[in-house]
């Protein structure tokens, strides 16, 4: 009877997500070895639409890269058959993407509202901020910053107790449309803080010492996209003029590097750098309230997904930052701590040389801004579930991630500046 109850409510869900069904869509994994093999990717890309999960841009394929992509059901075959025939191995992660899409909601917790160990809608989302905020008076406050090209509050939340000249740190989750598991963060974060705050002594002291400001989905408009239309969908949702294509790629829309290395110029990629730094209302809502608040804040930390990663700047250039050997230890030792609940291993360093350059990236920006605790994390997994990491794995993903941010929260707060 459970069981089917879990396959009744994964269909149940399953049908309420998206117009756009992936059956049959596959997920290859190749690591060129040479600069033809490169060029066959590259020519791959030109003649059919790929969408590229890992690195998220053809242009950054190089020699010996992990490098991810998605085709569509009709062109599986050819694709097969073009790697076969210039002898290019590969792998095959996702046999079937619409089986995967099912395959997230298998949380065995039964909730028809919010659940922190399930993929919450936007509604339910919007709704949550309130509640928590209502029921935390003395912790918890919430704002509207601003809103998103289709009209939606962007939602912050203000975490800590109430004091004179405190500093503060600011989160944000859900850049990209498609990696739930970020939002997911940033809503498990704000739980765990209100319930151990008077118990857990480093959650109390993080409360009592700095705020926390939550922003718990940046790229709203586009998140709901994924729910109702689109699983796989990235960018924001606005309209691009002189051209069909929609959305801009909000982590390229910040003014650092802008549109140079590892962004596109190009309206329907989807590293859209966009048609101004901060074109997109919701770069722009965020960009203006760190600018206002830069006296305080002190740390930046935005939470994507997927690859097990902690960066740090810069991506938009090879060139290490003044404070790298600082930010490497830190992320060396958070990323330790991350490790010490489930052993996941995460791999951290600078941007441009862990991953791939990427030019106008918030955590750049923020770092140029003066804000010196400048973090990106790329949440579970490596690649095989991608963007469609199970419901399953929501709470020991945010358990260990928990450890790596209050280790960071601590290491800011001992060495404000």
């Amino acid at each position: 009877m459970w069981a089917f109850l879990v396959l009744v409510g994964a269909a149940f869900a399953s049908a309420h997500l998206q117009d756009l069904t992936f059956d049959g869509h596959k997920v290859f994994r190749v690591i060129p070895q040479n600069d033809e093999q490169v060029e066959i990717i590259h020519s791959l890309a030109s003649k059919m639409q790929v969408d590229f999960w890992q690195p998220d841009y053809v242009k950054l394929v190089k020699p010996n890269m992990q490098v991810d992509f998605r085709v569509e059901a009709d062109k599986a075959l050819e694709v097969e058959h073009l790697l076969k025939e210039n002898s290019v191995d590969y792998k095959v992660l996702i046999d079937d993407l619409q089986t995967a899409v099912h395959a997230q909601f298998d949380s065995k917790v039964r909730s028809t509202g919010h659940s922190y160990e399930k993929y919450n809608n936007w509604d339910k989302i919007a709704a949550w901020t309130a509640d928590i905020a209502a029921q935390n008076p003395s912790l918890v406050s919430r704002k509207v910053i601003g809103e998103t090209y289709e009209g939606r509050p962007l939602y912050l939340l203000k975490l800590g107790k109430s004091g004179t000249n405190k500093k503060a740190i600011f989160m944000d989750c859900g850049f990209h449309a498609r990696e739930w598991i970020s939002p997911a963060f940033c809503q498990w974060f704000v739980k765990e803080a209100v319930e151990t705050y008077g118990t857990d002594s480093t959650m109390t002291k993080l409360l009592n010492s700095l705020d926390f400001y939550v922003l718990p989905v940046v790229n709203i408009d586009g998140y709901v996209y994924t729910w109702t239309k689109d699983r796989m969908w990235r960018k924001t949702r606005s309209k691009n003029s002189g051209s069909n294509c929609i959305g801009t790629d909000p982590n390229r829309n910040f003014n650092a590097g802008w549109c140079k290395l590892g962004a596109s110029s190009r309206p329907c990629d989807s590293t859209y750098c966009g048609s101004a730094p901060e074109s997109e209302k919701e770069t722009k809502a965020l960009a203006d309230f760190i600018r206002e608040h830069l006296s305080t804040i002190k740390a930046y930390l935005t939470i994507h997904s997927y690859s097990q990663l902690l960066l740090f700047p810069y991506s938009y250039t090879y060139a290490h930052p003044k404070d790298y050997s600082e930010l490497n230890a830190i992320a060396k030792a958070a990323a330790q701590q991350l490790a010490s609940l489930y052993k996941t291993e995460y791999e951290y360093g600078s941007g441009a040389t862990t991953i791939y350059p990427a030019a106008g990236g918030s955590d750049d920006w923020a770092y140029d801004q003066g804000i010196k605790y400048s973090f990106t994390f790329e949440l579970r997994d490596t690649g095989n579930y991608g963007f469609l990491l199970p419901e399953s794995q929501i709470k020991p993903t945010c358990e260990e991630t928990l450890l790596a941010v209050k280790y960071i929260a601590s290491y800011v707060l001992d060495h404000l500046y």
